[in-house]
């Protein structure tokens, strides 16, 4: 009894058939950017960030949640001028109308500095056809995450200004059409070629010197 192979062209021709009937969009690349942080999420961090009080928290103790900039990457230590550049608009206010917390800092001088602290964890998939995004025809990219922002100000070791915001929810879609798909590349190195051969040859240009009349 002979058995009948099945030609190696005819698998391939499957599997391409097989992943365009799929939409291959499993196979699209994904990437991930993220500041190491114990937060998994805007509200976390928040609530996190909120249980340190102004005129009761020592830097010891903000240290003790985890905000110790040399351990934590994403703390980064300001000086006095640091933070005098973030209330710059405070001179134009009254002294009496600005928070207490930056009016002994702007008091203190160098005694205060600051933890300027951002996190930001953003996941960025790209989604459609397989074969259209791999062709370079059409791209589309799907970003979500979030992002918090604090500043924790001091007066020597003592906690007395803290401001928290960020981005709660992000969530972009971005789509990019090329027309000439895997050519697009090239036809847009063409201007910037000619360009530059064109400076090249005026600056080969010279003008005749008066010794040659």
């Amino acid at each position: 009894m002979k058995t009948h192979r099945i030609p190696a062209s005819r698998w391939l021709l499957a599997l391409i058939i097989g992943l365009a009937l799929s939409g291959c969009s499993t196979l699209l690349p994904t990437s991930k950017k993220e500041v190491v942080s114990d937060w998994n999420s805007y509200e976390n961090a928040v609530m996190s960030l909120s249980t340190i009080e102004p005129y009761k928290a020592t830097r010891a103790d903000v240290h003790k949640e985890g905000l110790d900039p040399r351990l934590n990457p994403a703390i980064t230590v300001m000086h006095f001028g640091d933070v005098l550049q973030r209330f710059a608009a405070a001179a134009l206010i009254k002294p009496e109308d600005v928070d207490r917390g930056i009016r002994d800092c702007l008091h203190a001088g160098k005694q205060c500095s600051g933890y300027a602290i951002m996190v930001k964890k953003v996941d960025r998939s790209r989604v459609g056809s397989f074969w259209l995004d791999s062709f370079n025809f059409k791209r589309e990219t799907v970003t979500t995450g979030w992002g918090v922002d604090a500043l924790l100000v001091f007066v020597d070791d003592l906690l007395v200004y803290q401001l928290i915001g960020g981005q709660p929810t992000i969530n972009e879609y971005e789509v990019q059409h090329n027309p000439l798909g895997p050519l697009q590349g090239w036809v847009d190195l063409v201007p910037q070629t000619l360009s530059s051969r064109r400076r090249d040859v005026a600056g080969g240009v010279r003008a005749p010197s008066r010794d040659s009349t």
